[in-house]
């Protein structure tokens, strides 16, 4: 089953945080990528303003971005903004969301064909995913079960992080 990442779940793959290892593990699983067009903004978005919250971790977030940069190529990436917006706006009216999480479910349903139940939905943001789950998607979020299997390395900074965003060799 193909898997559409939203953001939220995508920072914690760059940005160490208490969701890094469930995300990592998810993408060992699946690592073909599936997003909305805009979510390369959102995501340097979010590297800018940790690096502007945190003076310290500048050199490690610049690092993430330029990962996210190279990586972005390999994803596959929803452009039909026409047909996401319209999703979106009815979106908007039936689910408590705001209208960027509207945005990403709106290309899920795009890349879905209109058939969610072919698509699982990659987010940590729980609003969104109680929108996403009442759409008809299978969510994987903090709420879904995780075994732990040991170790997956360090912890510290984001440079661990950062080869789980790399495709599979060829």
């Amino acid at each position: 089953m193909v898997r559409f990442w939203d953001t939220s779940a995508l920072i914690p793959l760059v940005v160490a945080e208490r969701a890094t290892a469930r995300a990592e593990r998810w993408l060992r699983e699946d690592p073909d990528v599936l997003v909305w067009t805009l979510t390369r903004v959102e995501l340097l978005s979010a590297l800018a303003r940790r690096r502007r919250e945190e003076p310290a971790a500048v050199r490690r977030l610049l690092a993430a971005r330029r990962e996210i940069l190279r990586v972005w190529q390999h994803w596959s990436e929803v452009t039909a903004v026409e047909i996401v917006r319209r999703h979106a706006e009815r979106i908007v009216e039936t689910h408590p969301i705001r209208a960027s999480d509207a945005l990403q479910i709106g290309a899920a349903l795009v890349a879905a064909e209109d058939d969610p139940a072919t698509l699982e939905f990659v987010t940590l943001d729980q609003q969104q995913a109680a929108a996403a789950e009442r759409e008809g998607f299978r969510v994987l979020s903090t709420d879904s079960p995780i075994e732990t299997r040991g170790s997956l390395g360090s912890r510290c900074g984001c440079e661990g992080r950062l080869s789980a965003l790399r495709p599979p060799a060829p």
